[in-house]
């Protein structure tokens, strides 16, 4: 199944991510948001990435070219006659069984319904749905145009057409699937990352290590680019405490239970970069005091 048109729900930094991967590879895109405000941001911030692929030789069209195959909308109806619907909003299972509900009025009926969520159970939002075989997950992971890895995980429903075209729109866009054979929490690569995150964590509340020392101890010997406190304020520290929830709602293995530091960040409004503190401290500009 080639993929022609996609519409991506949400538009914060996964949703916006995976718009712009889509259009590089010349799909339409309608990237629908109810915020007007979040659509401009994330417009302005799809640019500012794609004139930076420009800059590095990694992109040989024009930022004119990329960015006008994005189309924003704040209903769902704008996609309609899309090939592939994205979910990509914050980790609520509520909200999530909601815009598939309305996917489902919308969308055509050969539409592959997806979901990018890093924990949620896929058959959780299937069941909500008259047409369970065609809903699959598609984890991407941020930064969604430099990471190169795509979890396609099949729900307890899906069949094999779906799972299949599953594989090959992350082949079109470039990226390389990682097969998720049965639905469990967290999928793969975060019921790996996870147990590391809540250790260092739970050691910087014992005052074993700084966050500073913990990044660049992993930066330097463990071969990441970025540390675990450094990409938990990347992605946000409420995206990462409720996949952490998710994954223990799931399970009921208190091991995902998010540590106490991070439940007293969220709680008090330090989110990440997106809010200018988390585990460290940032300027308006977004960058690092």
């Amino acid at each position: 199944m080639h993929i022609k048109k996609a519409m991506v729900i949400g538009s914060g930094l996964m949703g916006s991510g995976i718009s712009q991967v889509c259009a590089q590879a010349g799909i339409e895109v309608v990237m629908n948001d109810a915020s007007k405000e979040a659509l401009s941001n994330a417009m302005r911030s799809i640019r500012w990435s794609v004139g930076k692929l420009i800059e590095k030789g990694k992109l040989a069209e024009s930022a004119d070219a990329v960015m006008g195959r994005i189309h924003t909308a704040g209903d769902i109806e704008a996609g309609s006659d899309a090939d592939i619907a994205i979910e990509a909003v914050f980790e609520d299972l509520a909200l999530k069984q909601e815009i598939f509900r309305r996917l489902e009025e919308v969308c055509q009926p050969d539409t592959l319904l997806s979901t990018n969520t890093s924990a949620i159970p896929i058959t959780e939002l299937s069941v909500v749905t008259r047409r369970p075989e065609k809903v699959l997950g598609l984890h991407f992971f941020s930064p969604v145009p430099m990471m190169l890895a795509v979890e396609v995980i099949r729900g307890q429903m899906t069949d094999d057409p779906t799972f299949g075209a599953g594989v090959d729109f992350v082949r079109q866009i470039g990226k390389e699937p990682i097969r998720v054979n049965r639905d469990v929490a967290g999928f793969v690569i975060n019921r790996v990352n996870f147990p590391s995150a809540i250790e260092a964590m739970n050691l910087v509340e014992q005052g074993v290590a700084t966050v500073e020392d913990i990044d660049k101890g992993l930066r330097l010997a463990a071969g990441r680019k970025m540390g675990i406190f450094e990409t938990g304020d990347m992605v946000g520290l409420d995206v990462t405490y409720g996949a952490l929830m998710a994954m223990y709602q799931e399970t009921g293995d208190p091991k995902w239970y998010p540590p106490l530091l991070l439940r007293r960040k969220v709680k008090s409004g330090h989110l990440g970069r997106k809010t200018g503190r988390g585990w460290y401290e940032y300027n308006a500009d977004g960058t690092r005091k």
